[in-house]
């Protein structure tokens, strides 16, 4: 498994979801996992899963994958229309922790470019204009920032530590989905948020759970 340099977060690392995303499929299976990252994962570097646990060349423990329960953490659509329209509002675009994400970055015109943006009842929307060629990373990397965007403010910078996802079915290229998220709970430096994409018409495509961590 590499993370190419393309699919970062914060500078030098990952995206968390982009990243759990390659570690979920490389674990195989037919149920849906968990995702526990321990370390930034490292850009262009070999890293190996064994026994669930993904090591860096060194040996150095990157992150944890572990199968889970299926779970149902849906959170409510909103039409294209009004998922446009927040990401109008979108934080990021003015004050952005990671401006360089590949998810979320307003300077990456090469990147998923969801930005999400507050709805009056907390939640976060976003359109996804889905690019190709569509993989399961590519909806685990959808599923992530809109979760964060519940609960980064200004100043308060978050990064993903741990994430769960069910995907029904891929989004097909092309189209503009729209991706909600909210926050659930948390405590101290923890904010639990789920995330939910959905396909033009409203159908339910995947879903997620997450921790998220102030930093």
């Amino acid at each position: 498994m590499i993370i190419g340099s393309r699919h970062n977060g914060p500078p030098g690392s990952g995206n968390g979801g982009w990243s759990a995303g390659v570690f979920a499929a490389a674990a195989g299976g037919t149920g849906p996992v968990e995702v526990t990252l321990r370390r930034p994962p490292p850009l262009d570097t070999p890293l190996t899963l064994t026994d669930g646990e993904v090591h860096d060349p060194d040996g150095a423990l990157v992150a944890q994958v572990r199968p889970v329960p299926e779970f149902r953490s849906v959170v409510p659509p909103v039409d294209p229309a009004t998922a446009r329209a927040a990401a109008k509002a979108y934080p990021g675009l003015v004050d952005h922790p990671f401006p360089g994400c590949f998810v979320c970055g307003p300077l990456r015109d090469d990147g998923l470019r969801i930005f999400p943006g507050p709805l009056p009842d907390g939640r976060t929307a976003a359109p996804f204009v889905v690019p190709a060629p569509v993989t399961g990373p590519t909806v685990w990397a959808a599923l992530d920032c809109p979760g964060g965007w519940a609960v980064i403010a200004p100043g308060r910078p978050y990064v993903l530590g741990r994430m769960a996802a069910m995907v029904a079915a891929l989004p097909a290229a092309g189209d503009e989905c729209v991706v909600t998220g909210v926050q659930v709970g948390g405590e101290g430096r923890r904010a639990e948020v789920h995330t939910s994409l959905y396909a033009p018409d409203g159908t339910l495509l995947a879903w997620a759970r997450a921790t998220w961590i102030s930093v």
